[in-house]
C-alpha cells in the first residue's frame, strides 16, 4: 500500500541508490556543487535526511543539530535500507496528515522536502564523482511547484543559492530554480 508521494520517493530512492554505490572513498574529499560539502559531507548529509524523514513521517522528532559521520561498514547497503524504510514511513495512510509537529508544515509539503533532497542531492553527488544520473520525471514536476511556492523562503534562509537562469528541460529549471548551475564545468 502506498500513495502517490511514497511511490515518487520509492523512484527517487531508486535512481539515487546506483549513484550512492557509485561512489568510492577515494571521492570522498572531492568538492560538490553544493559549496558547503564535500562527497563525504553529502553523503552523510542525505543519510541524516533520509533516517530523520522517516521520524518526521511519523510525526517523530528529527534531529538536524548535527550529522553524524556514518560511512564506516557497509554504508552503501545501509543507504539501501534506510531509503526502504523512508518509502516505507511516507506509505503509511497517516503519514500525510496534518501538519508536522517538527516543522510546522503540512505533511504533505514535508514529503516533498525528502524528495527534493533526494533528487537534487543525487544529482550533486553525480555531477561530484563523473557518474550518470537521471531523476524521475514525475519527481521533478511534483517539485517544481514546490520550489515555486517554497524558493523564496529557502533562498532568504540560504538554503537555495541564488536562483541560475537557465534553458533546458523541467529537470534543469529544478537545479536552477535551487541555485545549481546545471551544466558543471568539467573539473
Amino acid at each position: 500500500m502506498g500513495n502517490h508521494l511514497s511511490d515518487l520517493l520509492a523512484r527517487a530512492s531508486a535512481a539515487s541508490i546506483p549513484v550512492v554505490r557509485g561512489v568510492t572513498d577515494d571521492q570522498f574529499g572531492l568538492p560538490t556543487p553544493c559549496a558547503e560539502f564535500s562527497v563525504r559531507d553529502l553523503l552523510n548529509h542525505l543519510f541524516q535526511v533520509v533516517v530523520n524523514f522517516q521520524a518526521l513521517a511519523a510525526r517523530e522528532p528529527a534531529d538536524f543539530s548535527g550529522t553524524p559521520d556514518v560511512l564506516d561498514g557497509d554504508w552503501r547497503e545501509r543507504y539501501v535500507a534506510e531509503t526502504e524504510a523512508l518509502v516505507k514511513a511516507w506509505a503509511e495512510p497517516s503519514s500525510l496528515d496534518g501538519v508536522s509537529p517538527g516543522m510546522g508544515l503540512p505533511q504533505p509539503v514535508v514529503a516533498k522536502l525528502v524528495l527534493l533532497d533526494l533528487t537534487v542531492h543525487s544529482w550533486d553527488l553525480a555531477q561530484a564523482t563523473g557518474q550518470p544520473y537521471s531523476p524521475d520525471a514525475q519527481s521533478v514536476q511534483e517539485l517544481l511547484g514546490l520550489v515555486d511556492q517554497m524558493g523564496p523562503m529557502a533562498r532568504e534562509n540560504g538554503v537555495f543559492g541564488a536562483e541560475v537562469p537557465v534553458s533546458g528541460g523541467p529537470f534543469e529549471t529544478l537545479l536552477g530554480a535551487t541555485g545549481r548551475h546545471p551544466v558543471v564545468p568539467p573539473r
